[in-house]
């Protein structure tokens, strides 16, 4: 549930009396009486929602809710308005400054009850949704913790592996979910030692084995939960080094047999990978990267994704100088 408690500002008591009456059963309430005060209760309490009348003598409710949306530290708060105007005009003025509902006074018990509800639910959602991110930044970070040239890599890749898949026909919501889930590609070499992470030269034998589990480990941490997003990022985890013509690892797969979204991102991650410093290269140019794509075509990468690269090379390139910028001004 949300923690704060729930503001109701009217310059009524009777009105105050009355909305007390129906949510103090279920939920804790704090009151004001104008605009100024709720502005004060806003800061000192943190409500997860404000019912807010319009009319009022120092303040109108349109101020104070304009007021609250201007200020980064409430604008998230949502805002209800109960009121006596019923004009269609003051209801488009309410929506116009920020509000997220409009009651007509004298209000109805259950209607009061079931708007409150529904507003909970979705402050409750939008909690969830900033958990979700946090938790697959808190990972993919994870993955590359002692890994300290890889800067901004995960994020950039991400949004590589978004227009990719908008240009094979993925929707707009699927192409969403995999930038999300792709950051967590790498979450396996949480489990790999410093000495190979680090190491500044090619890997041997042995170690190259080592490295290579990264993709089970972290497959083994991802797929414990049963959100999508979190199965996405275990598939992505455990299948990115797959080849199309199933020379890749862990188990070489071939061709269709790997998973789409793991064929887009195994080509957005070795573009990424190809164009940044590591500790036992320089980056490539941009000409000898894309070169190197084009080589893969039906063996490393599908062809079908390489076209799309070639396609979206402009885009990729734009989002790479962003990434870079923001990379250079942190």
């Amino acid at each position: 549930m949300p923690t704060g408690p729930i503001l109701i500002v009217d310059d009524e008591s009777a009105n105050l009396a009355a909305l007390d009456q129906i949510l103090s059963s279920d939920y804790p309430l704090v009151f004001a009486s104008n605009g100024r005060d709720a502005i004060s209760a806003v800061k000192k309490h943190r409500p997860s929602l404000i019912l807010l009348d319009v009319q009022m003598p120092d303040m109108s409710g349109y101020a104070v809710c304009q007021h609250l949306k201007e200020n980064p530290d409430t604008s998230d708060t949502p805002i209800l308005f109960v009121t006596s105007l019923s004009d269609i005009d003051n209801e488009s003025e309410a929506f116009k400054v920020g509000a997220v509902d409009y009651l007509t006074k004298p209000v109805t018990p259950a209607v009061v009850k079931a708007r409150v509800r529904t507003h909970l639910s979705l402050v409750r959602a939008s909690k969830l949704e900033r958990s979700y991110c946090d938790a697959i930044s808190m990972l993919g970070s994870a993955g590359h913790f002692n890994d300290t040239d890889t800067g901004v890599h995960i994020w950039r890749m991400a949004a590589y592996a978004k227009l990719l898949a908008i240009e094979i026909g993925w929707k707009t919501e699927s192409a969403n979910l995999l930038e999300l889930a792709a950051p967590m590609h790498d979450t396996g070499k949480i489990g790999i030692p410093d000495s190979i992470l680090k190491k500044p030269a090619k890997l041997d034998a042995g170690e190259w084995i080592v490295m290579k589990t990264h993709t089970t480990i972290g497959h083994g941490i991802l797929s414990q939960s049963d959100a999508p997003v979190f199965q996405l990022a275990a598939e992505i985890s455990l299948r990115h080094h797959e080849k199309w013509d199933g020379t890749g690892y862990p188990d070489g797969l071939r061709g269709d047999a790997i998973p789409e979204s793991c064929r887009i991102v195994a080509l957005a991650d070795v573009f990424d990978a190809l164009t940044m410093r590591r500790p036992y290269k320089e980056p490539w140019p941009i000409d000898e990267v894309v070169k190197t794509i084009r080589q893969g075509y039906g063996s490393h990468f599908e062809p079908r994704i390489v076209d799309a690269f070639s396609k979206v090379l402009p885009e990729i390139l734009e989002t790479k100088m962003q990434w870079d910028a923001r990379e250079h001004s942190s």
